[in-house]
């Protein structure tokens, strides 16, 4: 007796935006509509209305799942119900704001995590978000506007789209919206445009929002033509080694190295060296910070090795030639005193003792990096 094949996986949609009022939602629900003309089977999964009055009407008509309630500090917060989406099992799920944190407590931490579940049970998936919320762009994104997005999807996530559409719109025609009170009350408004909403901070976000779509659209064709299965040939045989520090520079670090190796398609570790057996050289912070960094790499999926040698730089190298690494990634921190003449000199040797590679800089310019996520 032949068991029933499991389920096909269902396909991720992904509107990007570049900030709030582009529009990303009002295109979702324009597609879903057009979907039930169809004869498709859609529900909102998730739907956040922020008061706009042209995108609460392209609800009428659409069948919504009821949205968890829950309580937290006080606070009744509505949480997408991913069970009763799967009790339902409609064809396509709407689920806005794709990057979203849940309410502590929730089986899962992010609502990219729930969408996963709905597309492993079949379900077809339409989300938003804006690419800000991109994790390797996350240094950048700060740097540029000096927001610190504590929102996140690692870029594997929206890698594996399906398709990514970018809703565009002029910033200066976003700077209008945003005036008449289209994006947000009057006063919401006013405070955006002297902050976030600046025109020079939107055409940047706008310039990243479609470089990554451009970016996804070479990956997808890529691996659709035959015979260009696996690395581009850009990146063919390319392998990243990152050099990673019980510093909080080192999310910089990882962001920038995934963001690298994705382009590249190349194969990326992150990489500690102990001076002693068991890491006994760290206090029990720096142990700590350690670990956070390297669960951090492991989320975006970069492989971790913590290795042992009392010659970081040769033990470091050893470990790149042994695994073919073409480009090591060292970080160079603020730092004053004995403590910066031996980063100097350990950055100095690597690079005397990588000949064969490319040694990469990066530069912590803020001096003072945010820890990574979680």
């Amino acid at each position: 007796m032949t068991e029933p094949s499991p389920p096909r996986r269902g396909r991720l949609k992904v509107f990007l935006g570049y900030a709030a009022g582009v529009g990303k939602t009002f295109q979702m629900l324009t597609e879903a509509r057009a979907l039930r003309a169809a004869g498709t089977d859609v529900v909102i999964g998730y739907f956040e209305p922020h008061a706009r009055a042209d995108t609460i009407a392209l609800t009428e008509g659409l069948e919504a799942v009821p949205t968890r309630v829950i309580e937290h500090r006080g606070v009744m917060l509505r949480e997408m119900d991913t069970d009763a989406i799967l009790a339902r099992r409609p064809a396509v799920a709407l689920v806005d704001e794709f990057p979203h944190t849940n309410v502590p407590g929730s089986v899962r931490a992010k609502r990219w995590e729930d969408v996963h579940v709905l597309l492993d049970s079949g379900i077809d998936v339409l989300t938003t978000m804006n690419i800000q919320h991109l994790e390797s762009l996350n240094d950048q994104i700060w740097r540029s506007t000096g927001v610190r997005v504590r929102e996140t999807v690692p870029d594997w996530v929206l890698t594996q789209a399906d398709e990514v559409v970018m809703v565009d719109l002029a910033p200066t025609a976003l700077l209008n919206r945003l005036a008449r009170g289209v994006v947000y009350p009057p006063e919401r408004a006013r405070a955006a445009m002297q902050n976030f909403f600046k025109e020079p901070t939107l055409v940047a976000l706008r310039e990243l929002a479609m470089r990554q779509t451009a970016h996804a659209i070479e990956h997808r064709h890529g691996d659709d033509e035959p015979g260009m299965a696996g690395p581009s040939p850009t990146g063919a045989g390319e392998r990243i080694v990152l050099l990673i520090e019980p510093h909080p520079g080192s999310a910089v670090l990882i962001r920038r190295g995934r963001r690298v190796a994705d382009y590249l398609q190349a194969e990326c570790f992150a990489v500690h060296v102990h001076s002693t057996p068991g890491g006994d050289n760290l206090d029990a912070a720096a142990r700590d910070a350690l670990e956070r960094q390297l669960n951090f790499a492991r989320g975006l999926r970069i492989e971790t090795r913590v290795l042992v040698g009392d010659d970081v730089a040769a033990t470091l190298v050893d470990f790149a030639h042994l695994n073919q690494a073409t480009q090591i990634f060292v970080l160079r921190h603020r730092s004053r005193g004995v403590i910066s003449f031996r980063r100097r000199g350990l950055v100095q040797r690597i690079v005397a003792l990588a000949t064969d590679m490319q040694v990469t800089i990066v530069a912590d310019r803020a001096g003072r990096a945010a820890p990574p996520p979680g």
